[in-house]
């Protein structure tokens, strides 16, 4: 059996000011910083024993905390927003025209900000990736992002993708998966640790 747990890293800047953040390396806040000690004490409750990363300084951040050596994989990074990164969704509006903005939300599948990733193409790094974690001492945390996370629930449960939206992912949660063969459950969904949560085992 392998445990994995998916953790959405702290709240940083961008995320403050509810502008689009994938590729962007961006920092911390104070706020993100109070989330990731509190991610990193469940986690050494829960036994972790391994750490992946997307290789981003905000998802990195979890591994020092933990003390523990991170394997970093890009593929675990969030969605590309292309020449959406840094704006807000008004912003995107403004600069792109609201049909162009509209037509992505219709079709994330398919159609990509400028200069961007689809959904399909965030799905299929992921699906790699997720594959090749059975080479990780369990349990394992995979500090990630919100879309990587939405889109893999969607995969293990056999949920289309154009509903990944419908999974409320916050900044410093952690959801749960155990891979039994072939079979995948969902131990835990969006669950923000507050110090006092314990393992369930």
């Amino acid at each position: 059996m392998l445990r994995v747990h998916l953790v959405r890293h702290g709240e940083c800047d961008w995320n403050r000011a509810r502008r689009y953040v994938g590729r962007t390396d961006r920092p911390l806040t104070p706020r993100g910083l109070a989330q990731n000690a509190a991610l990193a004490a469940w986690l050494r409750t829960a036994g972790v024993k391994s750490v992946v990363t997307s290789g981003l300084q905000r998802t990195g951040a979890l591994a020092e905390e933990l003390g523990l050596p991170a394997v970093e994989d890009a593929r675990w990074r969030e969605v590309d927003h292309g020449a959406w990164e840094g704006l807000t969704y008004r912003e995107c509006q403004t600069q792109f025209g609201e049909e162009a903005v509209a037509a992505r939300f219709a079709d994330p599948r398919t159609v990509a900000p400028a200069e961007g990733e689809t959904l399909d193409d965030l799905a299929a790094r992921v699906a790699a990736a997720w594959r090749e974690l059975t080479a990780q001492p369990s349990p394992v945390a995979v500090a990630t992002h919100a879309g990587p996370i939405q889109v893999l629930l969607c995969q293990v449960i056999g949920l289309p993708l154009e509903q990944h939206w419908r999974w409320q992912i916050d900044a410093g949660s952690v959801t749960t998966l155990e891979v039994h063969g072939e079979s995948v459950i969902v131990g835990r969904v969006n669950v923000v640790p507050e110090g006092r949560m314990k393992d369930e085992g």
